[in-house]
């Protein structure tokens, strides 16, 4: 199945969706976002690497930064920080260079590695774009954390992908529901951006009119 353009989901959704649905389903379908000072440096990051503007020739090695990627099969566009072309025998062509590359894309985070996979799907979803766009296959990326200063190989691997397609599956049909899924309260809700628009600790309540009761009463 091939999605039209205006059936795109955002890269970026899956990184949200993956961390809390609840989360996502506030920025993106209700349209609702708070910035806070995680998020201020997050963007600050980003907008480094998102400068293209900044293409680098390099002895073997082109970098270019912020370069828009779509999937016509998996209904998804975005922007790459960065995508590294490493001169390679065995690589792909890319348009206005000579001689063939590989493929390596590049996601910047201004923290420092995550428990979860959010980050790692995100990147799996750059590859698969790429992939389809360049019509080459990439096995790693690179995620590069600015609190530690290092990148972390990402290895591409089938079982990410799949679960990369059932995401964006999942998040189709609440999208096309309209559902907001209700929040499990843990630990990171106290660092999220949108918790003042979520209440977390409302998810703990037996039922939202008793919530509203109880606050009416105080």
């Amino acid at each position: 199945m091939a999605y039209q353009e205006d059936e795109y989901l955002q890269i970026a959704e899956i990184q949200h969706f993956a961390f809390c649905p609840r989360q996502w389903a506030i920025a993106y379908m209700e349209q609702q976002w708070q910035e806070n000072v995680l998020t201020i440096e997050g963007h600050a990051l980003h907008d480094k690497a998102h400068d293209d503007s900044i293409k680098e020739k390099r002895k073997g090695k082109i970098l270019m930064r912020g370069m828009p990627v779509a999937s016509r099969e998996l209904g998804v566009s975005g922007t790459c920080d960065v995508v590294e072309f490493i001169e390679d025998t065995a690589g792909v062509k890319i348009p206005s260079y000579q001689g063939t590359y590989q493929v390596i894309p590049v996601e910047y985070k201004r923290g420092k590695p995550k428990e979860g996979e959010e980050d790692i799907l995100q990147l799996t979803v750059q590859a698969m774009c790429l992939e389809e766009m360049l019509a080459t296959e990439i096995p790693w990326g690179y995620l590069y954390y600015g609190e530690i200063r290092h990148r972390s190989k990402v290895e591409f691997l089938s079982i990410t992908r799949a679960h990369v397609k059932s995401m964006l599956g999942q998040m189709r049909e609440y999208l096309q529901r309209q559902y907001t899924p209700l929040v499990k309260p843990r630990k990171a809700c106290a660092s999220c951006s949108v918790k003042d628009i979520c209440i977390p600790k409302l998810g703990k309540q037996k039922s939202a009119k008793k919530y509203i009761e109880g606050r009416l009463n105080e």
